[in-house]
């Protein structure tokens, strides 16, 4: 009684190993979609002051890959997200209407329409000379730093070289940043010393709520 027990046990076994077979078998598993990333994306329109292309394009492809978007979801996302300059020429580009265009085609038109015309001395001069606007938050200055950076952040297939463009871009992004902040926030973060970009930004942040709240002498003491 007990071998004949066995032997149905191991037959069911058997079994349901076989229908778990044939379900694995059917195809593979949905993969879902997180669209949510949408909003890790930044509007870009191809003006001045927004991000690099190069950044824009970055924040798709690393949102893509955490998101598991396609192609198709790549162009559409991107699309979505253009603005101004940047949408006008997207709405009359005909070749990225075409049917059979990919997300490498789309990249490849924006690069040659919005190239960059300034040298990379051009960007440097700016950066070097570039000062606090009166309406313009720390916040905004040093997104506006960054930017100008970025450009004339050199490029390499070398990540040695990659690593020292990227410190020597960061170096003159700090000193940029403290030179060009204005009024007291300005001269208590260069009395500060401060050893990077966002250390001197949570500085010029404080001592300009301490200058909202009309208690800046006790912020210094």
């Amino acid at each position: 009684m007990t071998d004949a027990r066995l032997q149905a046990e191991l037959a069911e076994s058997k079994n349901e190993t076989q229908r778990l077979r044939e379900r694995l078998s059917m195809g593979t598993p949905t993969v879902h979609k997180d669209l949510s990333l949408i909003s890790l994306v930044p509007k870009w329109s191809g003006l001045e002051s927004a991000v690099p292309l190069e950044e824009f394009f970055d924040s798709i492809e690393s949102s893509a890959q955490i998101g598991r978007w396609d192609e198709i979801d790549r162009l559409r996302i991107a699309t979505l997200c253009l603005t101004d300059a940047a949408k006008m020429f997207y709405n009359g580009c005909t070749e990225l209407h075409e049917e059979n265009v990919n997300w490498e085609d789309f990249k490849n038109a924006f690069r040659r329409r919005f190239r960059d015309i300034h040298s990379d001395q051009y960007h440097f001069m700016k950066l070097q000379t570039d000062r606090q606007g009166r309406n313009e938050s720390p916040q905004e200055f040093a997104d506006r730093c960054r930017g100008l950076a970025q450009k004339i952040m050199g490029k390499s297939d070398d990540p040695v070289v990659r690593r020292v463009h990227r410190e020597n871009a960061e170096r003159m992004l700090l000193a940029s940043f403290i030179s060009g902040l204005a009024g007291k926030v300005g001269k208590h973060v260069r009395y500060q010393s401060p050893r990077n970009l966002e250390q001197a930004l949570q500085i010029a942040l404080a001592v300009q709520e301490a200058e909202k709240q009309g208690n800046f002498n006790e912020f210094l003491y």
